[in-house]
């Protein structure tokens, strides 16, 4: 299986920019089930937070509404290379995911 969290980031003229990709099945618990036509349960990343070298930078909260395996970018001013970006998610589940590069 892929990491759950993949980021990429580059520093231009001290702004970063930040992409993330999250691998996650973003289930609303509105489908059906093809097969056997029961709901398939709800699965779904609730909270999203961005650190720059472990200083919050950018929470959201997600709901059902978000497509599976979401792409976010971010912009943050006042980054420097050898600075860490650093991502969390925690899904409907309670399971966490995690993933951090450094900028250069």
């Amino acid at each position: 299986m892929a990491q759950p969290i993949m980021m990429r980031a580059k520093l231009d003229n001290g702004i970063a920019d930040v992409k993330i990709l999250i691998h996650h099945p973003m289930d609303t618990g509105l489908m059906k089930d093809p097969a056997t036509h029961q709901l398939i349960p709800a699965h779904f990343i609730n909270l999203v937070t961005a650190s720059l070298n472990g200083k919050p930078v950018m929470q959201a909260q997600w709901g059902i509404g978000i497509s599976k395996n979401p792409y976010l970018e971010l912009k943050l001013t006042g980054a420097k290379a050898g600075d860490t970006i650093s991502v969390s998610a925690v899904d409907n589940l309670g399971t966490q995911f995690a993933g951090q590069t450094t900028l250069s």
